[in-house]
This record gives structure tokens, C-alpha cells and sequence, in this order.
């Protein structure tokens, strides 16, 4: 029997799981004593390789690392760890015994989000752990209850497109409406254009855009702009917020509320989409005089007389079940 992945089998709990990237084993078993005396999970890497290696299949809560190592320096394993969607959330910390400006920037342009100066301080280490830890914490809960109520979230530059994260629901989503062909850590061009035209008034002017909608038969994701992460150079990092709305949910739900048989509730949902008899007809597989039919039992359930006196109807229920619901019955 294969043994289970490393991220299946820790303890994340009890434990926070913090991975050290480090070529010298002195400095390895100084923070490695003292993290696991303070309760953390604590796993090694000696290497760039084996770094990466070790940070896929564990995922850990947090990465100090080493700036410069022989073969992969610290620099090019961030921006290594920062392209994978699996692991561009992780806060890494630098560890360094350079202090020139110039290298503490590469530090922070290639994903760090701290670093501290060697000689190593245990303590110094673990309370600069701590704030990056509590902050990850907070955005990860808040991810997975979005994606507990039906919601999935990503987080793109805007720069390149490059998809910073990406909950599960968010990445089952994006592969079913965006296409087996769609690279798996780049936003679709669809959603990175919405992005790029509407970046600007969200940062600036606070306008919230309208929501991008991508339909698949009588399926949608709709995607909104939810806030900026990144310092917006370059468009920055925004999280955008992801809902599948269902066609069959809703007429469904109307059927149900209404009083109508399941083949009624469709006409009337159509009938609210702007769709002629011959159009709701054609989606549905029967003749505009069999539409009108069904339309005429409809308005005596509803005790209505009028398509638009039935659309509104229609309309009160299902802004109910879908407030962003935009409809297109001109009457």
C-alpha cells in the first residue's frame, strides 16, 4: 500500500507545520529544537529542490528560508513557491546575513513578506512567525466559509494573470466553465479582462464593477470584485469571489412556490429571461403552440391575464433566490 501524502498525515490541529529551508545543519538544529519546543510541526529542507519537493507535498503553515544557498538560491525558490496556486499563500520569512537594501528588497520582490538577520534569535523568529501565522489564519478561515456557503475564491495579479490562490471549489469551477485547455495557475483571459477594465474604478473610486457572467446552458458562475490584496503596483492582487447560479435550482424553487407543474415553471423562467415562445420553444423542445399553451395555464394559477403581469410575478420570486438576478423581459 502507498503511503498516505505527507499533508494527510500531520497533525494541523494541534500544530502549525513550519518548514525550514536551510543548507547549514547548525542552523537547522537550532530552530528546529526550538520551534518543536514550542509546539510546531516543524519539518527541513537542505535544498531549493528539495524545498519545493517538500513544500508541495506538505503545504505548511509558514517557510523560513534560507536567502543563499549553493545551486537554487532562497529568491528563486519564493518565486518558484509563489507561482504554484498550491502554495502562493504561504507567508514566507527570509532568513539573511545580508543586510544591503538591495537584497532585502529582492527578498520582498520575490514573495517574502518578512525576513530576519542572522545570527538566528529563536525568539525573534517566533514572534515574527506568530503575526504572519495569525494573519494567513484569518484569510484562510475566511476562504473556507466561503467556499462552506457555495462560494469559491481566488485571488489574481493583475499584472499577468497569474493566480495567486485558489480555494478547491474555486479550481473545480474554472475548469468546468473555462475549459480542460485553460493553464491551471493563470485567470482566464475572460475574467483577466473584466479585471483590467475595472481595476482602476475599484481602487480608486471605489465603484464596485458589475459582475462578470459566464454561462454554460442553464448554468452561469458570476464573478465579483470583492478587495485588493496587493499594494497595487501593476494592478496589484485582487480576491474575486465566485457563485455558481443554477437555471434548474430556481425554476425548480418556482415551481414549488407557484403552484406549477415542472414544465410550466421552465416556460415562466424563460418567459422572465426575455425569451420569445419560439425561443423557449427551442430550448425546450416543443412547438410556440405548445409554449403558449402551458403560458395559459400559468396566467390562470397565477391569476394573471398578461406575459409581463406573470414575468413580474415570476421576477419577485426569483430575486428572491438570485437578488443578483438581471433580467431581460422587455413586456
Amino acid at each position: 500500500m502507498p503511503p498516505e501524502p505527507l499533508d494527510q498525515t500531520l497533525d494541523r490541529a494541534n500544530s502549525d507545520v513550519v518548514l525550514i529551508v536551510d543548507d547549514v545543519p547548525d542552523n537547522l538544529a537550532v530552530l528546529h529544537d526550538a520551534l518543536d519546543e514550542s509546539g510546531f510541526t516543524v519539518l527541513v529542507a537542505t535544498g531549493g529542490e528539495m524545498a519545493l519537493q517538500r513544500a508541495a507535498q506538505a503545504l505548511p503553515d509558514v517557510v523560513l528560508l534560507d536567502a543563499m544557498m549553493p545551486g537554487m538560491d532562497g529568491f528563486e525558490v519564493a518565486r518558484r513557491l509563489k507561482a504554484m496556486p498550491a502554495t502562493a499563500h504561504i507567508p514566507i520569512i527570509f532568513m539573511t546575513g545580508l543586510t544591503e537594501t538591495e537584497h532585502l528588497v529582492a527578498a520582498l520582490e520575490s514573495g517574502g513578506v518578512d525576513y530576519v538577520t542572522k545570527p538566528i534569535k529563536p525568539k525573534e523568529v517566533l514572534a515574527r512567525m506568530q503575526v504572519h501565522l495569525a494573519s494567513a489564519r484569518e484569510r484562510r478561515q475566511a476562504r473556507n466559509a466561503l467556499d462552506a456557503f457555495g462560494y469559491a475564491s481566488i485571488t489574481v495579479r493583475a499584472s499577468d494573470g497569474r493566480l495567486m490562490w485558489q480555494t478547491v471549489l474555486a479550481r473545480e469551477l474554472l475548469q468546468r466553465y473555462c475549459g480542460a485547455g485553460a493553464a491551471p495557475n493563470v485567470a482566464p483571459q475572460v475574467l483577466l479582462d473584466w479585471l483590467r477594465r475595472h481595476a482602476f474604478d475599484a481602487e480608486q473610486r471605489q465603484i464596485e464593477p458589475p459582475p462578470l457572467r459566464v454561462e454554460q446552458g442553464a448554468r452561469a458562475l458570476s464573478f465579483r470584485l470583492h478587495q485588493q490584496t496587493g499594494d497595487g503596483e501593476g494592478g496589484g492582487d485582487w480576491l474575486i469571489v465566485m457563485r455558481e447560479e443554477s437555471d434548474a435550482a430556481v425554476i425548480e424553487a418556482l415551481s414549488l412556490s407557484l403552484g406549477l407543474t415542472a414544465r410550466e415553471a421552465e416556460v415562466l423562467y424563460w418567459l422572465v429571461k426575455g425569451k420569445t415562445n419560439r425561443d423557449i420553444g427551442e430550448i425546450l423542445g416543443a412547438s410556440p403552440a405548445t409554449i403558449k399553451k402551458h403560458l395559459e395555464r400559468v396566467y390562470v394559477k397565477l391569476g394573471v391575464e398578461t406575459r409581463t403581469a406573470a414575468a413580474t410575478v415570476a421576477l419577485q420570486r426569483v430575486r428572491q433566490l438570485q437578488p443578483q438576478f438581471q433580467p431581460q423581459f422587455q413586456g
